[in-house]
């Protein structure tokens, strides 16, 4: 949606006005719910306090997460209304890339948004969006993120999880699932639950992972290699040092 915006690229707050363009539009066109406007304001605090960069840490928990997805025998992309107002393209290169299957799973849910998803992720090339059947549940839930296809996130051994998700974050984990989250608050619960967690900002995440992927795929040593060295706990306490001391460029 960048086009619509009356911004020159040289402006200093460039990508923080353009992301809220995108969620304001995607409120708009019934993609994303009011409450996704709290939580972009919410993220945006962190990844200024970041520096609005990929730190280190947060590459490499992005390589790790490429390597999960490739190595996976069937990886799932959860897409909620945030994320597809704001990286809708590159969430279906991602899947392209990884051979994950992509599934739109909402909070507050209701068919009109669901099919309002789906359908604009398609008209950024996705063939295929699960998330319509909900013929599945996550045990332990009690609200509409319960809901999932069983051929999908239901049956998934990996989930990519994008934008903050706590409970479902921890329930998930649960039933066994390795999770990559997507996450600016190291101290969320969703960071603390994932196997992966990639404290970023998703419009620098989602690119970054699938760029790992591509020099990742066919190498089934470099995977492993990726996931070994990875360490979680290093990863959430690198990124909250990073925020606390003002570690900026």
């Amino acid at each position: 949606m960048s086009e619509d915006v009356d911004l020159p690229e040289s402006h200093p707050r460039y990508e923080s006005l353009l992301t809220r363009h995108r969620i304001e539009a995607g409120v708009d066109r019934g993609i994303t719910s009011r409450q996704g406007l709290i939580a972009q304001g919410r993220g945006e605090a962190f990844d200024y306090l970041l520096g609005e960069r990929t730190i280190d840490s947060a590459d490499d928990a992005e390589r790790a997460a490429a390597a999960h997805l490739l190595s996976a025998d069937h990886a799932v992309v959860s897409v909620n209304g945030n994320a597809a107002a704001l990286v809708p393209g590159e969430l279906v290169e991602l899947a392209e890339v990884t051979g994950a299957d992509l599934e739109v799973n909402l909070f507050n849910r209701t068919e009109e948004r669901i099919e309002a998803i789906a359908d604009y992720l398609r008209e950024h090339g996705a063939t295929d969006v699960k998330g319509l059947t909900a013929d599945g549940r996550i045990p332990g839930l009690d609200h509409e993120r319960a809901k999932v296809d069983a051929d999908g996130i239901g049956a998934a051994d990996v989930v990519l999880v994008p934008l903050e998700d706590g409970d479902r974050a921890e329930a998930l984990g649960e039933m066994g699932k390795t999770e990559l989250v997507i996450d600016l608050n190291p101290r969320s619960r969703s960071a603390e639950v994932a196997t992966v967690p990639i404290i970023d900002n998703i419009i620098r995440a989602i690119p970054n992972i699938t760029e790992h992927a591509r020099d990742l795929r066919g190498d089934p040593d470099a995977q492993q290699d990726a996931i070994d060295t990875f360490d979680a706990d290093s990863a959430l306490t690198d990124a909250e040092r990073t925020i606390r001391e003002g570690d900026l460029e």
